[in-house]
């Protein structure tokens, strides 16, 4: 018989695979009487990741003290453990960060209208003007500031960001690169769409490079920003085909962008329901349902 849901809590566990690492939490929780209702488990090039639901109906600790316990095993196998209670999570606030293409951004703000988003559109931030109305409609506060002043631009990203402190900032087609001090302030938070199968193509132009080249396959890439241009750890990829002698630029291009908005999207859900893990460069898959219970 399942718990009442007020009565759950989720447990995450990341780190190094070694020996007992199950049976240690196990035996804690059990000598707390809280009860495992469910557990998945995976090893990753070895990385541990487990997610467990507890029932914590009959526990003999508060979950404070709980909690603690938790954090001394971690503290003591090298582990990241956290702790939510089953329904707690909030929405993600999400930043969206936009040029003039309007197409990822019509994507997300529909894929978060049909509620496939678990977040909250909080701005769309620019350096130019053209999208607003697109996001004003969909009622998201739009800002910008010309980019022909590089510095000025940046300072004016981070300000407006720091006042709204979100968990994800998403580069939706914003052709600009970022700087090193607001990657830092949102290390593996912010989310880039490039037009091309990263590493083949990076930097502009991808699509014509591509078509040029007379690549018979091409696609997109979704990936954490980090210093370093189109390098940062892979979300997500997908493919398109190219007819070699048929396909002009422009059809590439559309087909390309049509992608685009979709990958993007299906990352930024991935990231909203907390799907994901960044480690050693790369990006790994939380377990199964587990890992989105709420």
């Amino acid at each position: 018989m399942t718990a009442p849901a007020q009565n759950l809590a989720v447990v995450s566990v990341i780190g190094r695979d070694q020996k007992g690492v199950v049976a240690r939490i196990s035996t804690y929780l059990a000598s707390c009487d809280a009860n495992i209702e469910d557990i998945e488990q995976r090893v990753v090039e070895g990385l541990f990741i487990m997610t467990m639901v507890v029932d914590l109906g009959e526990v003999s600790l508060s979950l404070d003290q709980l909690i603690l316990g938790l954090k001394q095993i971690g503290t003591e196998m090298q582990l990241e453990v956290s702790v939510r209670l089953h329904g707690e999570r909030l929405p993600k606030q999400i930043a969206l960060l936009v040029s003039r293409e309007p197409h990822c951004l019509r994507r997300l703000i529909a894929d978060r209208a049909a509620g496939l988003i678990a977040g909250d559109f909080v701005t769309v931030l620019s350096n130019h003007e053209v999208l607003r109305p697109i996001a004003e409609e969909a009622g998201i506060p739009f800002a910008w500031m010309p980019s022909t002043d590089k510095a000025a631009h940046m300072a004016f990203l981070l300000e407006r960001l720091r006042d709204l402190r979100p968990d994800l900032v998403v580069l939706a087609r914003y052709m600009q690169v970022v700087t090193p001090e607001l990657v830092v302030q949102f290390r593996n938070r912010i989310i880039n769409i490039h037009p091309s199968l990263l590493p083949y193509h990076p930097g502009a132009n991808a699509y014509k490079q591509a078509f040029e080249e007379g690549c018979r396959v091409s696609g997109c890439t979704a990936h954490f920003v980090t210093e370093q241009l189109d390098q940062g750890p892979v979300i997500l990829q997908d493919v398109f085909h190219l007819r070699v002698g048929e396909d002009s630029l422009d059809d590439v291009k559309r087909r390309g962008q049509d992608l685009e908005g979709k990958v993007l999207s299906q990352a930024v859900q991935l990231f909203a329901s907390d799907q994901l893990v960044v480690k050693d460069k790369k990006v790994i898959f939380r377990p199964g349902h587990l890992s989105g219970a709420a």
